[in-house]
C-alpha cells in the first residue's frame, strides 16, 4: 500500500460510511490530523505513515482530532461526528500508524530512538520506530516522496534502509559475481548458481540505491551521510559543508582526513575535538601538528590535567595480542601500549600563566557543554 492506496481506501470508506463526498486533499488533512497533526504540511516535514506489526506499540487514533478538523474544512457537525469515528475505526483496523524520520534514522542506526532531541514530547507516544525489516511498502513510499521533495533525513534513512550487507571480507554478503555476470551474458542458470546470481542482483541494486540516496543526503547537508560519504568513498563534501557543531565523533573526521592526506582539515579537527575534551587528540596535536607552538603545546597539556588525565606522565598498559585491554584471568602473552609522558620546554612566566589561563578557559567551556 502507497500513501496515494491509503488516502483512496479512506475516501471510499468514508463516503460509505456517511453518504457524504469527500475531497482527496482534505482526506491527507483528515489522516493527520487523527495523529495530533495541524496539517499534512507540517505532518511531512519529519513524519511518515507506516504500517504496525506486533511488537509496535498500539497507536489509537484520536476521533476528536479528526471530528475538529472535519468540521474546520466545512463539513456539517453530524458528518464530522460519523467521519471521525469511522476514519478512527478504519485506520485501527489497518494497523496504520506514523512513525518519525528522525527517530528512524536512529533506530536503524543502533541507538535509541528516542535520541531525538527534535521530537515533541507530547507527540512521542504516537510514534512507533520500525526496525529495518519492519520498512513496509507505505513507509518505504512516504520517504520516496519527502526525499523527492528535498528532505535530507528522508534521502539519509532511505540510504539506511539500502544499505548492503559484506561479510568479514569485504564481499557482498550473500551472492556470486561470476554467476550473477553469467547470468548477464544470458546462460541459464538453476539451483544453487540461480540463487548466488539472483542475490548478487539484489546486491547491485541496493548498492546504487544506497548510495543515490547517500550522495544526496550529504548534497542537502546531512551531517551523518558527509561522514559516511567520506568514511566509505574518500569523498572529501565533509570537508567543505560540515560545521563544528557536529553529530560525529571529530577525532573521527580528523582521522579521515588524516587518510585523505588532508593535513589542514585534520588539525583543525583535532582541536575540535580536545577543544570538547578529548586527551587523545590533544596529545596528537602536541606531538603532530602544534610542536612548533609552545604556548599551544602547554595548554593542551594543562587542559589534559584539568581534566585528569596528564600527558606529562608516562601512560603504559598491557593488551593481549588482539589489543583489548590485557586481563590475567586469560593469560597469555601481554603487550605494552600506551605512550610516554611528553617533554616540553619549559615556557616563561609569562607565558606560562597565559597557557594556564587558555586552559582553564577551554576547561570552563568543556565543563559548562557538558552540564
Amino acid at each position: 500500500m502507497t500513501v496515494k492506496d491509503l488516502a483512496y481506501c479512506a475516501q471510499q470508506h468514508l463516503h460509505t460510511n456517511t453518504g457524504s463526498s469527500f475531497k482527496r486533499a482534505h482526506i491527507y488533512e483528515l489522516l493527520v490530523s487523527s495523529f495530533g497533526f495541524n496539517s499534512y504540511a507540517a505532518f511531512g516535514v519529519d513524519t511518515v505513515f507506516t504500517e504496525l506489526h506486533s511488537s509496535d506499540t498500539t497507536v489509537v487514533p484520536l476521533s476528536a482530532l479528526i471530528k475538529r478538523r472535519c468540521i474546520e474544512l466545512g463539513y456539517g457537525p453530524d458528518t464530522a461526528t460519523i467521519a471521525s469515528a469511522k476514519l478512527q475505526s478504519y485506520l485501527a483496523e489497518s494497523q496504520i500508524g506514523i512513525a518519525s524520520i528522525s527517530s528512524l534514522i536512529n533506530q536503524l542506526r543502533g541507538e535509541s530512538p528516542g535520541d531525538d532531541e527534535d521530537q515533541d514530547e507530547d507527540q512521542e507516544h504516537l510514534f512507533c520506530f520500525p526496525d529495518a525489516n519492519g520498512c513496509g511498502p507505505i513507509l518505504l513510499d512516504g520517504l520516496e516522496t519527502a526525499a523527492s521533495k528535498g528532505s535530507a533525513k528522508a534521502n539519509y534513512a532511505l540510504a539506511l534502509i539500502h544499505a548492503p550487507a559484506f561479510d568479514d571480507d569485504g564481499h557482498p554478503d550473500g551472492g556470486n559475481s561470476y554467476w550473477h555476470s553469467q547470468q548477464e551474458q544470458g546462460r541459464i542458470l538453476t539451483g544453487v548458481e540461480k540463487e548466488w546470481a539472483d542475490a548478487y542482483e539484489t546486491h547491485v541494486v541496493r548498492t546504487e540505491k544506497y548510495t543515490r540516496h547517500l550522495r544526496e543526503a550529504g548534497r542537502l547537508g546531512n551531517q551523518l551521510a558527509l561522514f559516511e560519504l567520506a568514511e566509505r568513498f574518500d569523498d572529501p563534501s565533509i570537508f567543505e559543508q560540515l560545521s563544528d557543531a557536529v553529530d560525529v565523533d571529530p577525532a573521527e573526521v580528523a582521522s579521515i582526513a588524516e587518510r585523505m592526506d588532508r593535513s589542514a582539515d585534520a588539525k583543525h579537527w583535532l582541536t575540535v575535538a580536545a577543544e570538547s575534551g578529548d586527551t587523545e587528540a590533544m596529545l596528537q596535536l602536541i606531538e603532530d601538528y602544534d610542536q612548533d607552538d609552545l604556548l599551544r603545546c602547554w595548554t593542551w597539556a594543562y587542559l589534559s590535567q584539568l581534566l585528569g588525565t596528564d600527558l606529562t606522565r608516562d601512560a603504559h598498559y598491557a593488551i593481549n595480542e588482539a589489543g583489548s585491554e590485557y586481563d590475567d584471568d586469560i593469560g597469555g602473552p601481554a603487550y605494552v601500549a600506551g605512550h610516554d609522558g611528553i617533554d616540553l620546554e619549559p615556557l616563561t612566566a609569562q607565558q606560562d600563566a597565559k597557557a594556564k589561563d587558555a586552559a582553564q578557559n577551554l576547561f570552563a567551556e568543556i565543563e559548562r557543554k557538558t552540564r
